[in-house]
């Protein structure tokens, strides 16, 4: 949008004589070398851009403009970027940012948060310096310009993305060489447990050598039931019972705990849920779905009536985003979708904008907060992990349902009452005890900005192991939103 008979390409500089504003442009996203072009340079210059004393991760420059409508965006290590948190357009450029240059001059005002050595480089530093970091008057007619991503992009994208996933099966997830744990039923809980916690799985399928077929799984949720009953004064369940209770006795007793933990009794009631090698990946995303598991077993019998069962592998929601990542990796024009930053979408939940009644609050925890705290969080609100964060809600860890296996280990979960432990020292149990808290392992802890563009979003959650991709801000690591598998798959495949 810009003012009429204002070019915002024209060479400000032969406007002599022209009143001149000194207007400051901040990035404060980090990186090593930034630079900044516009409409006022033409295009053809690149202004560097200094970090700001105190706060590394935030560059600035001051540039003289003439009053009126520019373009500008950020060359940063590389790469062409914009500022998504400020009013931008799409045009003959790219993606650029716009700003409007008042014809009264105001000083340049300090950036707030960084005039003491003391300053610390926080969320709500961040949020006011980026309201104030340009100095200018934005007057009222002008309206924040959001990125609305066409509907008709995302309507191709999805239907090639279905066309794929329904033209591909569930045979071809199954990895060169691997192995996929099955537990008898009758084996005792405790073992069970224990033998989750060696094969670093958060989930098997359960084998009935009776029937002769698989029957159900037994999951970590299993395992945080078992303990919240445990913790219940009133539960007859004793940790006596619970050494040489088996998983067939757990299934059938305790249905009526999982049906008041969600409300549904969903694994109970639906039997196992398990797909064929040559079902579609569609089928199989839609079963995960629609039953709201974490795997689906993959059984295939070559007889007809279904005997003599083989267990193939547990497939995955990451691992159909793999597929899809993969085949469109290297055609990514042919999905309209995968270039656009994950912010314009509707998907996952974020942190709610102050005055906004209408978003939950995210489910996040402090180091200190009683396991009990984490168990129940994620009973209720039905996620697989939740994040650890410190006073300025700044990313230290998760804590995922997986994690409750840890316990199992040398009989953790005997020695201590659940509002005794802290989450902190909960994931401590399963971590070297050289590795400090807060330090991120390996695929365990997935993190991307609002910026980032869908496809990277995607990759990460393709990770084996990863549910969830934490969206948190730049520099302070403050989280803003948390976009989930089944986020991902439910904008994917349009499903509401």
């Amino acid at each position: 949008m810009f003012a009429a008979g204002t070019d915002p390409g024209q060479d400000v500089s032969a406007a002599a004589g022209a009143l001149l504003i000194p207007t400051r442009f901040v990035w404060p996203y980090g990186g090593r070398r930034i630079l900044l072009s516009g409409s006022f340079t033409r295009w053809s210059e690149h202004v560097p851009m200094s970090p700001v004393e105190g706060c590394p991760t935030v560059f600035q420059v001051i540039c003289s403009l003439t009053p009126g409508f520019h373009q500008y965006k950020f060359f940063v290590d590389g790469e062409w970027r914009h500022d998504e948190r400020q009013p931008f357009v799409t045009g003959k450029y790219g993606t650029v940012n716009t700003v409007f240059v008042s014809r009264e001059p105001d000083p340049v005002t300090p950036i707030p948060g960084v005039d003491t050595p003391t300053s610390r480089m926080n969320v709500d530093v961040d949020d006011e310096m980026l309201q104030r970091m340009m100095i200018m008057a934005v007057v009222g007619i002008i309206q924040d310009v959001s990125l609305r991503v066409p509907e008709a992009d995302i309507d191709v994208s999805r239907h090639r993305i279905s066309l794929f996933l329904s033209a591909h099966t569930a045979y071809e997830l199954l990895p060169d060489s691997g192995k996929v744990t099955a537990l008898d039923i009758n084996l005792p809980v405790k073992q069970a447990f224990h033998i989750l916690y060696e094969q670093a799985s958060p989930v098997a399928p359960l084998w009935d050598s009776y029937r002769g077929q698989f029957v159900g799984v037994l999951s970590a949720m299993d395992f945080i039931l078992i303990l919240k009953e445990l913790g219940n004064h009133a539960s007859n369940l004793t940790e006596e019972e619970l050494e040489t209770h088996t998983i067939s006795a757990w299934k059938e007793g305790k249905q009526q705990i999982w049906r008041q933990a969600d409300g549904h009794g969903r694994q109970s009631g639906k039997g196992l849920i398990y797909g064929g090698p040559y079902d579609s990946l569609k089928d199989i995303a839609m079963k995960i779905l629609q039953n709201e598991v974490a795997t689906v077993p993959i059984i295939h019998s070559s007889a007809a009536d279904g005997s003599f069962p083989q267990l193939l592998h547990l497939a995955s929601l990451s691992g159909i985003l793999k597929c899809i990542c993969r085949q469109f990796r290297h055609s990514a024009s042919s999905l309209p979708i995968l270039q656009q930053p994950v912010c314009a979408f509707r998907l996952g939940s974020w942190v709610p904008k102050i005055g906004d009644t209408n978003e939950r609050p995210l489910a996040m925890l402090r180091p200190n907060s009683p396991l009990s705290a984490a168990l129940s969080l994620l009973v209720q609100a039905q996620v697989s992990s939740i994040p650890i964060v410190d006073h300025n809600d700044s990313l230290l860890d998760i804590y995922c349902r997986s994690d409750i296996t840890a316990l199992a280990k040398d009989r953790a979960y005997a020695q201590f009452h659940l509002d005794e432990m802290s989450v902190q020292q909960a994931l401590q149990l399963g971590q070297d005890a050289s590795s400090p808290f807060g330090i991120f392992n390996g695929q365990r802890c997935q993190m991307c900005l609002r910026s980032d563009s869908l496809q990277k979003v995607m990759e990460r959650l393709a990770n084996p192991g990863v549910r969830r991709v934490i969206i948190v801000e730049a520099g302070s690591k403050r989280v803003e939103g948390i976009i989930s598998l089944s986020d991902m798959f439910r904008f994917l495949l349009g499903i509401g």
